[in-house]
């Protein structure tokens, strides 16, 4: 059985090798696909994130740029605004602005300046009062006394003395303010005390290094004074601007500052950098310069404008790809999401999987195809045994049957020989040839099924042609009912054949021809050639009806029998089939030559022998 299926397995097999090549191939190509399509994808996304990441970097520098001038105002006036500005010098903060105050309840200032004030009441300066306060009185009397020109001149007398001779920023302060207090007169008051308050005195006063206004010097000495302190001075320098008409706002607004504080610096910055998503900083040799920025409304103003110039559409975000507290904008990478993005992925997966389902159900349906090839022909090629091996089996019950039926037949032929009726004398010689037919019938059928089956043990032996041709002689006699002429042109040529399955195949041969003839006598010829790379070409050759052309290979099948024009031919359509199987059992090969009306020649190629003949002995 197996034998039987190994073709078709191989045929199988070399089936789903092509098909699995094929199918893995077909895989090969929707997985570069997928590839393809998720790498066009990331490189949208990868350009877009490159150009949000540098549209990014370009607004920091571009608001930096935009703010330098109020950073230097607010680095060299206390009044000017300092909330979000970042500056530091040789490792010096200077930006934002320390806005603490001294730690602690003391009020030294407070005290201070109400020792001036019993002072003045109880007309008792000491030092280091006593000459500013007997100045201070000169002036208050001119400006009492309506003498306006006197008073400016007291007034700039005192300023100076006030200037020439500095004292600690607790004595001071509480004295300038007392000071202010004690000669505000509305629109009438001296324009050098009226610029005490706020832009400080000329350069000539020494102002520039030693005074720059009430407002400035209290916000500049904040850290000296404890806060009772500083709110104290805060609460009165506010009503005596008030009461000058001088603006305080800017004043109050610096004075509630709430600043950053002492902001910590990491260190080894070498380039812009973004810290804490909250300042933005550029380091420039021993300058470090910054502004604070609002990372997520920047980047949803660069959301909207990319969705405005049609990159993404109304869901896209913008976002740090991988935030961390220190990031210097070199390294930095914005992430853009986009749903559509995610769809088109899943999308692409979705397609993939079905792809690969697709190639999975055809993988599957040809092993099951295969599968069920194999089984049918399991099942058809059982079916041939089982009908061979009942054919064989009735063949083999037959042989007993017949060769007594032969042997009776003989025994009544001898005893019917001096038979008075001429016709009764026929009767056994009938029987006996009815028999033979049967008989090599059924010898047919047995060699047929043990050659096809491969339990024939082919016993090969060195034979001249010409004696293979005297067997066939000697079974024409009595075999045949039609006269037969058999010529012979085969020299000494010898094969290395099995002998009994060789006379099988030329008696196959030479029935066949009688079979198939409506001439008379039979001719019949054996012709031997040498043919180049094989042993030897055998020509057998018949006048007979001939064979069409498109049936030339037909006639070797098994069980095929070829119409007759004639009378009806009886057979099992097995003699030619077993022909070929007898030949490629050694090796060789039969087909036809040539066919015509006047006869066919088969052609028997035999292989060369694979050994000498032995030596005669002398």
């Amino acid at each position: 059985m197996l034998r039987r299926l190994l073709p078709t397995l191989v045929a199988l097999g070399c089936g789903l090798l092509a098909l699995t090549w094929g199918l893995v191939s077909l895989q090969r190509i929707f997985t570069q696909e997928r590839e393809d399509a998720h790498a066009q994808l990331r490189s949208r996304r990868d350009a877009l994130e490159e150009y949000a990441t540098q549209a990014l970097r370009h607004t920091l520098g571009k608001q930096l740029e935009g703010s330098l001038t109020a950073l230097h105002a607010a680095m060299g006036d206390p009044l000017a605004p300092g909330e979000g500005f970042f500056l530091q010098f040789r490792g010096h903060q200077f930006l934002p602005r320390l806005t603490r105050s001294a730690p602690g309840s003391r009020a030294t200032a407070r005290r201070h300046y109400r020792e001036l004030v019993q002072a003045l009441a109880e007309d008792t300066p000491a030092e280091p009062w006593r000459e500013r306060l007997v100045r201070l009185r000169a002036v208050e009397g001119a400006l009492d006394g309506k003498n306006p020109t006197r008073a400016h001149v007291l007034a700039e007398d005192l300023l100076r003395y006030h200037a020439e001779n500095p004292l600690p920023p607790a004595q001071e302060l509480p004295f300038v303010l007392l000071l202010l207090e004690r000669l505000q007169r509305g629109v009438a008051t001296p324009p050098l005390v009226r610029a005490l308050l706020r832009e400080g005195l000329p350069e000539d006063f020494g102002g520039i290094e030693r005074s720059a206004g009430l407002q400035r010097d209290l916000l500049r000495e904040r850290w000296r004074f404890t806060q009772p302190d500083f709110d104290f001075l805060l609460v009165h320098a506010v009503q005596v601007s008030t009461a000058l008409g001088e603006p305080s706002d800017d004043f109050q607004a610096r004075a509630r500052e709430a600043g950053a504080g002492m902001l910590v610096m990491p260190e080894g910055l070498t380039g812009p950098t973004l810290i804490g998503e909250r300042w933005y900083v550029e380091p420039k040799e021993e300058v470090v310069r910054g502004i604070a920025v609002d990372l997520d409304a920047l980047l949803r103003d660069l959301a909207r404008d990319m969705r405005e110039r049609g990159h993404f559409g109304p869901d896209g975000l913008v976002r740090l790809k991988a935030p961390d507290a220190v990031q210097p904008l070199e390294s930095l990478r914005l992430e853009v999401s986009v749903p559509q993005w995610t769809a088109a992925e899943n999308a692409i997966e979705q397609r993939y999987g079905l792809k690969t389902l697709l190639v999975a159900t055809c993988g599957a349906l040809a092993v099951a195809i295969g599968v069920m090839a194999v089984v049918a022909q399991h099942g058809r090629y059982r079916y041939v045994e089982l009908k061979s091996d009942f054919v064989a089996t009735v063949s083999h019950e037959l042989r007993t049957p017949l060769a007594s039926i032969r042997l009776l037949a003989e025994t009544l032929e001898r005893k019917l020989a001096h038979a008075p009726i001429p016709e009764v004398r026929d009767y056994p010689e009938r029987i006996i040839q009815a028999a033979d037919g049967l008989h090599f019938l059924v010898e047919n059928i047995l060699s047929f099924n043990r050659i096809d089956k491969g339990r024939w043990k082919l016993r090969p032996a060195r034979v001249r042609l010409e004696e293979l041709i005297g067997m066939l002689r000697s079974d024409l006699v009595g075999n045949t009912t039609v006269p037969v002429r058999l010529t012979a042109d085969v020299g000494d040529v010898e094969l290395e054949v099995d002998p009994s399955l060789m006379r099988l195949l030329l008696i196959n041969l030479a029935r066949n021809a009688c079979a198939y003839n409506r001439r008379d006598p039979v001719e019949l010829s054996l012709r031997a050639y040498p043919h180049e790379g094989h042993g030897c070409v055998v020509l057998f050759g018949d006048n007979g009806i001939g064979i069409p052309e498109g049936e030339w290979e037909n006639v070797f099948r098994d069980f095929y029998r070829l119409g007759s024009r004639g009378p009806e031919v009886h057979g099992s359509g097995l003699g030619l089939a077993l022909c070929r199987k007898i030949m490629a059992l050694h090796g060789g090969r039969i087909s036809i030559d040539n066919s015509s009306p006047q006869g066919t020649t088969f052609s028997l190629l035999f292989p060369e022998p694979h050994h000498e003949r032995p030596e005669q002995p002398s």
